[in-house]
């Protein structure tokens, strides 16, 4: 009896601890196909190189101060030199990291011989390593453990080398997390378990659809890799996306204006304006009907505009921040007088497109323009002091590329803007996808948020370069020094009620950031801080009853001991708002038709600007 429990402990291949069945998967069982395979696949690569080599040499010669990677190596050189220009540091270093690989080879040693062991508490957990592999095979183990300990190893160089200024240490840090999020084993074949069993169980079928889609996605992307997150086929504006009801009833050379059937008898007589992001389009509120923010707004009886932004082209070069406030949100507001007669207003804006109605109102102000009598930021900064990664894009340097860039075609391609968005969650938005898509070969899921994230705009370069100047590198409208329309303008001269809404896991508009700027404006602010991110944060129909949201009333002090004494709520904060909304005017009148008695319908809803693809 001890001997057969000793060999099925030991295994057929004679190493402590292996399952024979475990083995056996990664056995290759067809070696003739597998070739056949492998060489289909590397005529994909093929393809995929090929029209990559064929756009850079089509295009323009690259301008290296342009080249992130020209940004990741000088900054990465500054945090060496700290580390390497004393031998004491240098040793120290190094004494650390190879002591922690000591321990890996030795709980590894101790695995092969059959034994238990435990890892260190301090290694990250991580659901790139969710497989059971990861842990119970020797081999994987030891690679995990290795690239974890490796990657916090990095990371705490950079967070100790003394010296570096605060934006440098911040692009250190942010450059470092990139290459471990790309040099992680789950990224490659050979050493994710996952993927090497399915090459074998498949001989390789797996690697030449993977690189088939790569070779067409390099293709979609004239030559940059578009990544695929979900099944476009799938979804279609105005057939299964941005249903809700209603005409577009005015347009300008910027944007053109929507406004929804009502879908209740009677209204809210002020009503509600939407200024959305330009970096992205507008039905991300109204994706489906079941999260539809907008439709939810309609069905408790506001009458709602939305802006839509056109996807500027070399046309729209010289539109900035003035023409952006002018000939949309102005615009918009003159379109909702003359379809409703009313000139009060309440506004939401959405990301970037709240910073500029922050900036709108600040500049009415100045103007003594009285119209929008409520406002509503959604994870808005208006102060960029604490804004976090997408900082790291943004010095005199690099700014003075894109600059250069944009001076050329007029505008900044939306695949710019796209990667940047994408390489803040890398290990979220980025290898997770390249490993289901090009090592599993795999189609992604249809996902309508993300189809939506895909469904990328460009951005006029008059107006980006004001963005990006004025906001993320001076921060000019936080010191009260932005000037728009002659004038220069401050949010303290902006005294309506404000509604802010942050939302926790923000990675583009990190909450204290959000909560920061809320003391900049000179009236009554109600900040609210919303459960999950940018984007699921604010897209939280009550129906779903996830996430919460927390209230403390006044924003004062620091984010941290506001939140403590805040009070949470289990849901969506759309009630809370509504009531919040409805708390200030809740007078109604009849249902209000597009258009009214003014204006003529120009189509239907969601219209024509948003239809534009990049």
């Amino acid at each position: 009896m001890a001997d057969k429990r000793e060999e099925k402990q030991t295994g057929e291949e004679g190493f402590p601890g292996f399952d024979p069945q475990s083995v056996e998967s990664y056995m290759v069982k067809d070696p003739a196909a597998l070739a056949v395979n492998l060489a289909r696949a590397l005529e994909h690569v093929g393809q995929a190189a090929s029209q990559w080599l064929d756009a850079r040499e089509a295009g323009d010669p690259v301008d290296p101060s342009a080249d992130p990677v020209t940004d990741m190596v000088k900054t990465l050189s500054e945090v060496a030199q700290y580390w390497v220009s004393d031998p004491k540091r240098t040793l120290e270093a190094q004494s650390l990291l190879f002591s922690s690989y000591m321990g890996i080879w030795t709980r590894t040693l101790s695995k092969f011989a059959g034994q238990e062991v435990s890892e260190p508490e301090d290694l990250p957990r991580d659901k790139r390593f969710a497989h059971e592999e990861w842990v119970k095979n020797p081999f994987f183990a030891f690679l995990r453990q290795t690239y974890q300990v490796t990657a916090s190893w990095a990371e705490k160089l950079v967070g100790e080398a003394e010296g570096l200024d605060e934006q440098t240490r911040h692009k250190a840090a942010f450059y470092v997390k990139q290459m471990t999020a790309a040099l992680s084993p789950a990224n490659f074949a050979l050493t994710n378990p996952e993927v090497y069993r399915e090459t074998v169980a498949s001989s390789g079928a797996n690697l030449v659809h993977g690189m088939r889609m790569l070779a067409e996605d390099v293709a979609a992307g004239g030559g940059e890799l578009r990544l695929r997150h979900t099944d476009h086929t799938k979804f279609k504006i105005g057939e299964n996306l941005a249903l809700t009801p209603g005409k577009v009833i005015a347009q300008s050379d910027l944007c053109e204006i929507i406004q929804y059937d009502p879908s209740t008898e009677t209204v809210l007589k002020r009503p509600l304006l939407i200024v959305p992001p330009w970096i992205n389009k507008f039905y991300i509120l109204d994706l489906t009907p079941q999260k539809s923010f907008i439709k939810w707004c309609v069905d408790q009886g506001h009458t709602v505009f939305v802006i839509s932004w056109v996807n500027p082209d070399t046309r729209h070069a010289a539109k900035d921040w003035e023409a952006y406030i002018d000939e949309g949100l102005d615009f918009a507001l003159e379109t909702v007088e003359k379809a409703t007669g009313e000139e009060k207003v309440n506004a939401i804006g959405y990301c970037v497109g709240g910073t500029l109605l922050a900036a709108a109102l600040a500049l009415h102000a100045r103007q003594k323009n009285s119209r929008i009598a409520s406002a509503t930021f959604l994870t808005t900064q208006v102060d960029f002091t604490l804004a976090g990664d997408l900082k790291v894009f943004v010095d005199e340097e690099q700014l003075a590329a894109i600059e250069k860039q944009m001076h050329k075609t007029g505008y900044l391609s939306g695949s710019k803007m796209a990667t940047a968005f994408n390489m803040l969650r890398a290990s979220e938005l980025i290898w997770p996808y390249v490993v289901n898509n090009y090592l599993m070969g795999k189609e992604p899921m249809p996902f309508d948020l993300l189809y939506w994230n895909a469904d990328s705009t460009r951005m006029a370069a008059a107006n980006h370069a004001f963005y990006l100047r004025n906001c993320y590198l001076d921060n000019t409208l936080s010191k009260g020094e932005m000037k728009l329309a002659g004038e220069v303008i401050s949010l303290k001269d902006v005294k309506i009620p404000i509604y802010n809404l942050a939302t926790r896991e923000d990675h583009i508009a990190p909450p204290r950031s959000v909560f920061k700027g809320s003391s900049l404006f000179g009236g009554r602010v109600e900040f609210v801080l919303s459960g999950s991110g940018h984007i699921a944060g604010v897209v939280n129909p009550p129906e779903k009853q996830k996430y919460q949201y927390w209230t403390n009333g006044k924003p004062v002090g620091e984010f941290d001991a506001w939140l403590k004494k805040a009070r949470e709520t289990k849901g969506s904060w759309w009630p809370h708002w509504h009531a919040w909304i409805e708390k200030r005017n809740r007078s109604r009148v009849a249902a209000r038709k597009p258009g009214g008695d003014a204006l003529n319908a120009i189509g239907d809803a969601p219209g024509t600007f948003v239809l534009e693809r990049v």
